[in-house]
């Protein structure tokens, strides 16, 4: 069943931006020291990882592919450009019993964070982080366009301002599928349950692009958006693989 609008408290009824600082920043922000990269660990509300026993995915190396879940049939490839690249490219590909993994829609291109990637995510870093999430819950401003997630609709995925290049954000958040790193999976988007802390960051989405990085989201193009929520389905197990294309290679 959908999630229905919920009353939030006040504090809650600010803008997006603001709620959620995975996704679009102002250009007044200060940006934080560069990260440096730690070792890639485990992550919760991240699926279990497993080996999948047919053909790979392109541009997805052994160790990335052994990451896959084996009840995942559906998986959303974001490749980015490189490690500090703020480009990326986005594909839909499922799972064939028989043919194996096929792509069904994309590429699309995309934003990541301004800053790029990092398999070591922290709060402000301006980076995305690498890996597998499920993707278990959408959300949006706007009403469900057709998705079979959990849809949770509301005031509260308002957002305004201006994102680093100077873009107006808003609109961004008209429709939005919720990255389960460091979240509770299938809860609404703005749930705030953060089971690694807060200082690993959060709020991470896949949201409707508006011309600029983000600080740690995935933007697509509102079209791309409202195919990608009619397509991701509960019953394969949808997941997000993540990352620079060299590290996704491995």
């Amino acid at each position: 069943m959908p999630l229905r609008t919920r009353t939030l408290p006040a504090a809650a009824l600010l803008c997006a931006g603001a709620l959620l600082t995975g996704c679009g920043a102002g250009t007044d922000a200060q940006a934080p020291p560069a990260v440096t990269d730690a070792k890639p660990g485990d992550a919760p509300g991240r699926p279990e990882a497993q080996t999948v026993p047919v053909a790979d995915i392109s541009g997805l190396g052994p160790r990335t592919m052994a990451e896959i879940p084996a009840d995942s049939r559906q998986v959303l490839v974001v490749t980015g450009e490189g490690r500090d690249s703020s480009a990326s490219a986005v594909a839909l590909h499922v799972r064939d019993p028989e043919k194996g993994w096929q792509r069904t829609a994309g590429p699309w291109t995309a934003h990541n964070a301004l800053r790029g990637w990092t398999e070591e995510h922290r709060e402000g870093d301006l980076r995305s982080p690498i890996g597998v999430f499920g993707l278990t819950g959408a959300g949006g401003l706007l009403p469900d366009p057709g998705t079979a997630l959990p849809y949770d609709q509301g005031p509260e995925f308002t957002i305004s301002g201006r994102g680093f290049e100077g873009e107006p954000l808003d609109g961004s958040f008209d429709y939005v599928v919720a990255i389960d790193y460091n979240r509770e999976p299938g809860t609404s988007p703005l749930d705030r349950a953060r089971p690694m802390g807060g200082e690993r960051g959060g709020g991470i989405w896949i949201h409707v692009d508006h011309g600029g990085p983000t600080q740690g989201c995935v933007s697509l193009s509102l079209e791309h958006m409202r195919e990608l929520l009619r397509a991701l389905d509960p019953g394969l197990h949808p997941v997000v693989v993540m990352g620079d294309a060299r590290t996704l290679r491995r």
